[in-house]
């Protein structure tokens, strides 16, 4: 987390976006992440609990303002960022109800402008979404020969927390 960065932003449909991670619903992000995202499909919920904890900024999508009273957490983003070269985004939703109201690219502009990730190197992987991301600057990479990747394996990351799979 950003020390003195946490921020909100509120729009005139009532809806509210923060990055105070004490008003993340981590059961509702796990829940969606485990039983509907197409990328981490059963994934344990310690390892949301953690992806969360060590991500620089995340950012809760909600239905009112939890600053204000309870309010329905609705989506999600969170970011991994040395906030100078590199940054990912991952883990975005808005819940099935919700969509078709803009929320998807409310949340993006809020990601994508913030002062210390808007100059980064961002990066994201998308099955479906490619034409809301590039709305916001995202493109194909480019030269793909000089780039590598190291495969995700996930018995060595549920070892690595002594989990079970």
């Amino acid at each position: 987390m950003l020390k003195d960065d946490i921020t909100e932003w509120m729009n005139d449909d009532g809806f509210t976006i923060s990055t105070n991670k004490s008003f993340l619903d981590t059961a509702l992000i796990h829940n969606f992440l485990y039983n509907d995202s197409y990328w981490v499909k059963g994934i344990a919920k310690e390892l949301v609990e953690a992806s969360i904890e060590n991500s620089i900024l995340c950012y809760g999508v909600y239905e009112g303002n939890p600053n204000e009273s309870a309010a329905k957490q609705i989506g999600f983003a969170r970011v991994v960022s040395d906030l100078v070269r590199f940054s990912w985004i991952g883990d975005v939703f808005i819940l099935p109800e919700y969509r078709g109201q803009g929320l998807s690219k409310w949340l993006m502009s809020i990601v994508t402008e913030h002062p210390k990730l808007k100059g980064t190197n961002f990066q994201l992987a998308t099955k479906d979404a490619h034409s809301l991301y590039a709305q916001y600057g995202f493109k194909p990479l480019g030269q793909i020969e000089n780039r590598m990747s190291r495969p995700l394996d996930w018995q060595l990351v549920y070892e690595g927390y002594k989990l079970h799979k």
